[in-house]
């Protein structure tokens, strides 16, 4: 008689999921020099996306037309990286006037167009700038508050007590209202406070030898990097923060992320924090800076390679 061997267990296969996450972003390309590189890395990462960057303002603090300006940066970043086929949207040209009045946009509709697919799994937009043309979106059409979506937001000031003088945020500054908007409307909010995002600096030095190497891009990035602190920066400086990386980051690793949820606030007109209305948002109090620059540096040397 024959004796049965007795085989090991089936291999159980892990369930089916999208091998790529749907993402939009957007940015307020030419306010300064950091949101260059979170556009690149972004683009150079192959697990995600890209359904759509959006060129947002920056209000008239540096210049008067500056969406359109975010606008010709994002094209000019996209022809170094010989890009064609990424879709690009205007966004508001200003901020909204109050937190009842949209201000629409081919950008506010592309966010409603993909937060409304059903056929793509979840999608993530991040808010390199104000957040402007994703109040627009929920004042053109609130339900999409229910849909998987989720804002990532770089903004906003830390949580803990503030110091004497403090200004307000500038993201947050160029278009309060509109924060107030998103931050009362039920969405998952994932925010990147100031006190984090100004953790992510990178020093002349290091980009000499890590990203001007890599190409015409390379080139570019360093200096317009080193051209802004030249022209904007006063006294001595040889370095620069990253701060919009972490939101490419927390798409590409969420992880990496040290966050704790906090009750959503409100912000009032000098950009403090005021009790909210139940909600909550997730805030990124630090995000992993070595696996956020190195992932960064090696694509770029990838792609130039």
């Amino acid at each position: 008689m024959t004796t049965a061997v007795p085989q090991p267990p089936a291999a159980s296969q892990p369930p089916s999921a999208p091998r790529t996450l749907r993402v939009i972003l957007n940015t307020d390309a030419k306010n300064e020099a950091d949101d260059q590189f979170a556009i690149v890395h972004a683009l150079l990462s192959e697990t995600l996306d890209m359904r759509g960057l959006i060129a947002a303002h920056f209000g008239e603090h540096r210049s008067t037309t500056s969406m359109l300006d975010s606008r010709a940066e994002i094209d000019r970043l996209l022809d170094l990286m010989g890009r064609e086929d990424v879709r690009v949207e205007n966004g508001a040209a200003a901020a909204l006037p109050d937190e009842a009045t949209p201000v629409d946009s081919p950008g506010a509709r592309l966010i409603l167009e993909e937060a409304h697919r059903q056929d793509a799994g979840p999608l993530r937009i991040a808010f390199l700038g104000p957040l402007t043309d994703m109040a627009s979106a929920l004042l053109l059409d609130p339900t999409i508050a229910r849909t998987d979506t989720t804002v990532i937001w770089i903004g906003g000031p830390g949580y803990d007590v503030r110091e004497p003088g403090e200004r307000c945020e500038f993201n947050l500054g160029n278009d309060i209202a509109a924060a107030n908007v998103v931050f009362r409307s039920g969405m998952t909010i994932w925010q990147v406070p100031r006190t984090a995002y100004v953790m992510t600096s990178v020093g002349y030095a290091e980009l000499e030898e890590k990203v001007a190497p890599c190409g015409a891009l390379g080139r570019y990035l360093v200096d317009q990097l080193i051209e802004w602190n030249a022209t904007w920066h006063q006294g001595p400086i040889e370095h620069r923060a990253l701060g919009d990386s972490p939101a490419v980051g927390l798409m590409l690793n969420p992880l990496g992320g040290l966050f704790r949820t906090r009750p959503a606030p409100t912000f009032g007109v000098e950009g403090g924090l005021l009790p909210g209305t139940g909600g909550t948002v997730r805030v990124c109090e630090m995000y992993d800076g070595r696996y956020l620059l190195e992932d960064m540096f090696a694509k770029l040397r990838r792609a130039a390679a």
